[in-house]
């Protein structure tokens, strides 16, 4: 997925350095396998709390939709595990 999401005027009010943290998350996400994701977001989770970076859930379903729309089949079917262990 290339970063032409986070110019994608739906999320034009989202703070730039939030969706930054975001692509960095799906760059180095990319490689994981399904074992290595929980351990991953866990760490990503605390690197957010760390940096005061959060999301309401407005933003949350805001740039789901938006990467949904610039996503491969393949990307999309990683969305939706992440989103599964989101909901858990």
């Amino acid at each position: 997925m290339t970063n032409n999401w986070m110019s994608d005027p739906a999320v034009a009010n989202i703070d730039k350095a939030k969706l930054e943290f975001l692509q960095a998350l799906v760059f180095e996400s990319q490689t994981l396998s399904k074992e290595q994701m929980l351990p991953f977001l866990m760490s990503v989770a605390k690197k957010g709390s760390d940096n005061h970076i959060s999301f309401s859930d407005e933003e949350v379903d805001t740039i789901v939709n938006v990467i949904r729309n610039y996503s491969t089949p393949e990307e999309l079917s990683k969305i939706d595990n992440l989103l599964k262990l989101r909901r858990k």
